[in-house]
């Protein structure tokens, strides 16, 4: 669930996420960003149709990874999806000196379908230019965000953020035990708060390579390291996190309707996918 590192153990590290940085071929560019867009159209289609069709007794299922703080006490019970992804289908990083090389613009998005070879009204053109954008817009208030388009780079803002040759470890959601289930009553066995005022997430964005989206809020959030034990005898370590103001959010945030609950008026927590990083200061 959580790796420590110095970024002058940068080898050991590599080795570690051998899967996510082994190296990228561009005649593969397409079939992975089939596999990625699906990937992000079900997630956005779930958000979308929850907003459409949602009633006061059901949600959809990968919709119940939102919480309150008031639920982390031993032995609550609740339903959790915890989605299992196959890394080996995802966008790999490309080296840096490669990924510098291209042009990461909403201006050059007609050169990037090009270059990649992406039909411009294809799912794969829309899910790019919704990375770049993503990436491109100005954070909130307080808030500090950079798109990682490369592992060096990833480690650049860490030692950026928490100080430089400083140490840093990851939190991530790892299924300890074999399941099949990925939605179902959870029961918590064990909850630890990490006090890190400025640790950030990153998550993987759609895109021909990967590109991971971090973040942070100052002064914003909790982090926790919590292990929940399955209906059917699985176990997971999760990393959550509770952000503890939610007054600057879209009123039409999905985790405001699955937890009947306005900007504002409530923390809004949530566990992160399999998927995602959270990276904080190792003491």
């Amino acid at each position: 669930m959580a790796l420590s590192i110095s970024s002058c153990s940068f080898i050991l590290f590599t080795l570690f996420f051998s899967l996510i940085i082994q190296e990228s071929c561009a005649r593969k560019i397409n079939n992975i960003m089939e596999v990625e867009k699906s990937h992000h159209e079900e997630e956005h289609n779930s958000h979308k149709d929850h907003h459409l069709h949602q009633n006061q007794n059901q949600i959809e299922p990968e919709l119940n990874v939102f919480f309150v703080p008031n639920d982390l006490k031993l032995g609550k019970r609740m339903p959790i999806y915890f989605s299992k992804k196959d890394s080996s289908k995802s966008p790999k990083f490309l080296p840096k000196e490669e990924s510098d090389k291209i042009p990461f613009a909403i201006e050059k998005l007609p050169l990037l379908l090009d270059f990649f070879a992406i039909p411009k009204d294809s799912p794969q053109a829309k899910a790019m230019k919704y990375t770049i954008d993503q990436c491109q817009f100005e954070p909130m208030e307080g808030e500090t965000k950079f798109c990682a388009k490369s592992l060096e780079s990833l480690f650049e803002f860490a030692n950026s953020m928490f100080g430089s040759n400083s140490n840093f470890k990851f939190l991530t959601t790892k299924h300890v035990t074999e399941s099949t289930v990925p939605l179902q009553n959870y029961t918590i066995s064990k909850v630890n708060k990490i006090t890190a005022p400025n640790a950030f997430g990153c998550h993987p964005m759609p895109y021909p390579f990967a590109v991971f989206y971090c973040h942070t809020q100052k002064g914003d959030a909790n982090l926790y390291e919590i292990v929940v034990e399955g209906e059917d005898g699985g176990t997971v370590e999760a990393a959550a996190i509770c952000h503890m103001d939610t007054s600057k959010w879209d009123a039409d945030h999905v985790a405001f309707r699955v937890l009947n609950t306005r900007p504002g008026k409530s923390p809004v927590c949530h566990f992160f996918p399999s998927d995602n990083l959270v990276l904080v200061p190792n003491k």
